[in-house]
């Protein structure tokens, strides 16, 4: 039984917690089965919070859905939530020494939320130190290993939601993503992950409330379970000041009648970065899919040629104004990367981060110029397949050095810095078996045409059936 309950899609479990063909209490079990068969092989989700999921689970059953019922309700399905996000009562590290011992008193609003949706917080899933770095490890916790291949890195930060995703053990996951986080573990690991306009998902209280580079949102193993996922987050919450309502129609509702892309954009490395030749290969192969589906697929993309200079001042001068009180007081606990990135932004000038900022504003209108004149940009997700767990990160490819650690990521943070919506979705399998992720970006808060598009093209490629997975 448990093992039928943990191959379920989400919808699937959803839809017979809502009939009473299952109860919250039996997805639990099935889920604490599963993770105590696979998450010693792969370390994704170090933390339980098995007597308060039962005790949510007793209240869920004892009380139904909220009010009229016209919130999105997941009937009592667990979940697991990424180790930057406090929960109630349950140790809550961030991946760092500093904050080993931390059992916060309230949860994220974006905790809150999903629970009054009816989802119920099983795990905590593993992430690098304050998100920092896509390979998921840290000193407290240490190192999350790709199912597909455990000598692999699975990504990151989002490494341990992917990951557990894969294996079985959750269901749906929550995730973040600021230069990636979402999209390069789905991509790893052969999930999905979407990284959503910012404000769709509401968040709090942060040190950086008003940032937009930063955002959280829903990962899953198709991307039917990510719109569930998604419409069961979004929504206004005054502790969030840039958080907006959610919109009359679920975002479910756009995978019922999707409305197919007519002009679709391609571009191997979007000017900004060199690509590994295979994952190259596989993304464009991928992307001709949409031809067969009647869409006009051309190569093109849209002016990022500052891209990684711009993202190199912004994300200093974030990290700045979230992290710099702890390089001041444990400077001695954090790894090097945060200590170098925090000093970069230390370093910036007014007249630096100004300039940052106007380029920004420039590279925003040449894009929505481009969506003028294309429905969908496509891309890789990622630029190498999943590499050795025992780098810290990729310095290299097709005969590029990167002179930073974020550097190799510049095919996402680019995106990042549009604002635009965009989506990891498996798109094939290098010669080693090892997955890869074609990133979908659609127009300015164009989500439901993008989970549109995603679904169309997860139906021809054939290969979300394929999760959950034992560990390789």
């Amino acid at each position: 039984m448990a093992s039928e309950l943990t191959r379920l899609s989400a919808c699937e479990a959803v839809e017979r917690l809502r009939a009473g063909e299952v109860s919250p209490l039996e997805m639990i079990d099935a889920a604490l089965a599963r993770i105590d068969a696979v998450d010693g092989q792969v370390n994704a989700l170090p933390t339980l919070c098995a007597d308060r999921a039962r005790d949510h689970a007793r209240r869920i059953m004892a009380n139904g859905p909220p009010g009229d019922g016209a919130e999105p309700w997941l009937g009592g399905l667990p979940i697991a939530v990424k180790d930057l996000v406090d929960v109630a009562g349950v140790r809550s590290t961030k991946g760092s020494p500093i904050y080993a011992d931390h059992v916060p008193e309230r949860s994220d609003v974006l905790v809150e939320t999903l629970e009054a949706r009816g989802a119920i917080v099983i795990a905590k899933s593993n992430t690098p130190e304050f998100g920092a770095g896509a390979n998921t490890f840290n000193e407290v916790f240490g190192k999350t290993r790709n199912p597909w291949n455990r000598t692999k890195s699975p990504g990151g930060s989002s490494g341990g939601s992917a990951v557990a995703l894969a294996t079985g053990q959750v269901w749906l996951a929550t995730g973040s993503d600021f230069g990636g986080s979402l999209r390069n573990p789905a991509s790893f690991c052969s999930v999905v992950g979407l990284r959503s306009s910012p404000g769709r998902v509401a968040r709090g209280p942060r040190t950086h409330p008003f940032g937009g580079f930063s955002i959280e949102g829903p990962m899953a193993r198709n991307v039917a379970d990510l719109a569930l996922m998604f419409d069961a987050q979004i929504g206004h919450h005054p502790v969030d000041p840039i958080s907006i309502p959610a919109p009359a129609a679920p975002f479910s509702a756009a995978l019922e009648a999707p409305v197919m892309p007519q002009r679709v954009a391609f571009s191997r490395d979007l000017g900004v970065v060199p690509v590994a030749t295979e994952v190259g290969d596989i993304c464009a192969a991928a992307a001709k899919r949409f031809e067969d589906l009647g869409a006009d697929v051309v190569e093109a993309c849209p002016d990022l040629h500052d891209a990684v200079d711009i993202f190199r001042v912004l994300r200093a001068a974030q990290f700045v104004a979230n992290y710099a009180p702890l390089l001041e007081n444990h400077r001695d606990k954090l790894k090097p990367e945060m200590v170098w990135n925090i000093e970069e932004g230390l370093k910036l000038t007014a007249d630096e981060i100004s300039r940052a900022e106007r380029a920004r504003a420039v590279l925003y209108g040449r894009v929505a110029a481009f969506f003028g004149d294309y429905d969908l940009l496509l891309c890789p997700a990622t630029i190498v397949p999943p590499f050795d767990i025992e780098c810290r990160y990729v310095t290299e490819v097709e005969g590029h050095t990167f002179e930073t650690y974020v550097d190799w990521m510049a095919i996402c943070f680019a995106i990042t810095l549009t604002a635009c919506p965009a989506i990891s979705v498996p798109c094939g399998f290098t010669g080693d078996g090892l997955p890869v992720g074609l990133q979908m970006v659609g127009r300015p808060r164009g989500e439901a045409a993008l989970l549109g598009a995603a679904y169309l093209f997860e139906q021809t490629a054939g290969i979300a059936h394929m999760t959950p997975i034992d560990p390789v």
